[in-house]
């Protein structure tokens, strides 16, 4: 029954849905769009200064590069063939402290992001690694969003075009049922069920006391829990002018999803108390679509508005001289991407 249970939920709430069952009836669209621009991959051009258009198979490290160092957690590169004892070495030596972040260097969905508490999980996380990872200090601020850029080349400044607010996958104690009756009681949290069993084992048991909160998933990601809520109607003019000022610093970017960390909203509009933990370009998503309010349709006409500025963008770009990828490229990008998310996803 509790099965059942999931499944009907699953079914009836589109934000579950597989990633391939929600954009393959949009093909038409990008068809069309790869027609005005003579390109099926015509969303290199978007970001020239991302790889691929920041679309996938970029190196994160080669992105925080480009980003001035004020904006962004100190970041370490941890090479897959380092012996892991010299690379803690290094990262203690760097005063990133425990704990830290460490996550994939090329990677997607928060697959492999974890919070390393001690030398212990440092050298199991090592282990597990399949590639190249990036350890970084932990931002103190507990609040994240996701802000969605966009500028065409020239215009004086950018736009934001949506804001999404995401709620860490947390559970509050009632003083009765442990902390896994808890999550079995929320499908947001079943369906991360056997996740957190790996992650906490025994210690699910505990019975926490009332109105007491735990913290389930501390990454703001929607494949590991975490609800979005649409806060796009917060835009505002300082906020816009704060982003477009950062934005323009990092050369070569003209569209995507800047994911901040900060501690009040009126403190990010001004500038102050904030710090940018991922920057997606091309294949970034207008995800304040995936806001439980919104329907699937209202979520296809977003992706469609939002795919019509990469268009427009990447063809201006292409004008001034960027290049649109290559078939081939384009098509053993994609292969890559999807055995990589295969990869992440078993390891």
């Amino acid at each position: 029954m509790e099965r059942l249970r999931l499944i009907w939920h699953r079914i009836t709430h589109w934000e579950y849905w597989p990633f391939w069952l929600i954009y393959y009836p949009m093909f038409p669209v990008w068809l069309y769009y790869s027609l005005k621009a003579r390109s099926i991959f015509y969303f290199n051009a978007a970001n020239p200064g991302m790889k691929n258009g920041g679309m996938a198979m970029i190196s994160k490290k080669e992105i925080y590069d480009l980003i001035p160092d004020q904006f962004i957690p100190k970041t370490l590169f941890i090479p897959k063939n380092e012996d892991s004892d010299c690379a803690l070495q290094r990262i203690l030596a760097s005063d990133i402290g425990f704990p830290f972040i460490a996550k994939p260097n090329i990677g997607m969905k928060s697959f492999g992001v974890e919070k390393i508490h001690d030398k212990e999980a440092f050298h199991k996380y090592a282990a597990w690694s399949p590639s190249d990872f990036l350890v970084q200090q932990l931002i103190p601020y507990t609040k994240e969003v996701g802000i969605f850029y966009v500028r065409k080349p020239n215009e004086e400044i950018g736009k934001i075009t949506g804001i999404v607010s995401k709620e860490f996958l947390f559970v509050t104690g009632d003083g009765k049922r442990s902390i896994l009756e808890l999550i079995k009681s929320n499908p947001r949290s079943h369906f991360q069920l056997k996740a957190l069993q790996n992650k906490f084992g025994d210690s699910l048991q505990t019975v926490l006391k009332k109105g007491e909160e735990f913290i389930l998933v501390p990454y703001g990601s929607h494949t590991r829990g975490a609800k979005f809520v649409d806060i796009s109607p917060k835009i505002n003019e300082e906020l816009v002018k704060t982003i477009d000022a950062v934005c323009r610093q990092i050369d070569g970017f003209y569209y995507g999803r800047l994911d901040v960390l900060y501690h009040s909203f009126d403190d990010l509009s001004q500038g102050k108390n904030f710090s940018i933990i991922e920057i997606n370009g091309a294949g970034g998503e207008a995800t304040h679509i995936y806001d439980p309010k919104h329907s699937l349709f209202w979520a296809w006409k977003e992706v469609a508005r939002h795919w019509g500025m990469l268009c427009e963008i990447s063809m201006l770009n292409h004008q001034k001289g960027h290049p649109y990828l290559s078939f081939k490229d384009g098509r053993t990008m994609i292969k890559e991407s999807g055995e990589l998310q295969a990869q992440l996803k078993v390891v």
